[in-house]
């Protein structure tokens, strides 16, 4: 069973690489840390009881179940406040009435950025997601767990079940094959 320290410092050190996963699924930083912050409480709740080698695999599941549900209360709000946005009451208002007018987004959000600038990041994403999809598998597979997991290279090779120079050889070459894929595609990063 996991002491109370054992628990403090797992959570400690999983604290900022789970922030960056949560954060990376929702594109919302204070979203992403509501979202950290109840997988953690969860797993104290539930399952501090458990040996601390478990801990690991059991949060990662807890997070993605997290992040799931988040997604899941999104698609559920969306779809009442559009519903109760369609109803109206007064049609004389409602003709006077722009969302626009009193709307302001928040200096620096997604919601303020130019039609431009969203456009252009969802063209880079989209290309670097479809470069990293055309990576051979292990090397996708090490190159997530680095870059995307912030994991480092013995957690990489443990759970690929390979050396740490496999790894390390896996993810140079999926570097490498990522860049020169978008420069030819006219990306700098």
């Amino acid at each position: 069973m996991a002491t109370d320290k054992e628990l403090s410092d797992f959570l400690e050190t999983v604290e900022r690489r789970a922030f960056k996963q949560a954060a990376y699924a929702v594109r919302k930083d204070e979203s992403a840390l509501d979202i950290v912050q109840d997988a953690m409480i969860k797993l104290a709740e539930k399952y501090g009881d458990k040996p601390a080698a478990e801990l690991p695999l059991l949060f990662q599941r807890i997070l993605q179940n997290t992040i799931h549900d988040y997604f899941r209360r999104e698609k559920v709000r969306n779809t009442w406040v559009s519903l109760f946005s369609t109803i109206g009451g007064n049609s004389e208002n409602q003709e006077d009435f722009d969302i626009l007018e009193t709307y302001e987004a928040e200096e620096g959000s997604q919601a303020s950025e130019s039609s431009e600038d969203k456009v252009g990041r969802d063209q880079v994403l989209a290309a670097i997601d479809e470069e990293v999809q055309k990576l051979p598998a292990r090397q996708r597979e090490a190159f997530l767990m680095r870059y995307w997991q912030d994991m480092d290279v013995a957690e990489t090779a443990a759970a690929m079940g390979c050396s740490e120079g496999s790894v390390k050889t896996h993810c140079s070459r999926a570097t490498h094959a990522l860049a020169q894929a978008l420069r030819a595609k006219g990306i700098s990063l």
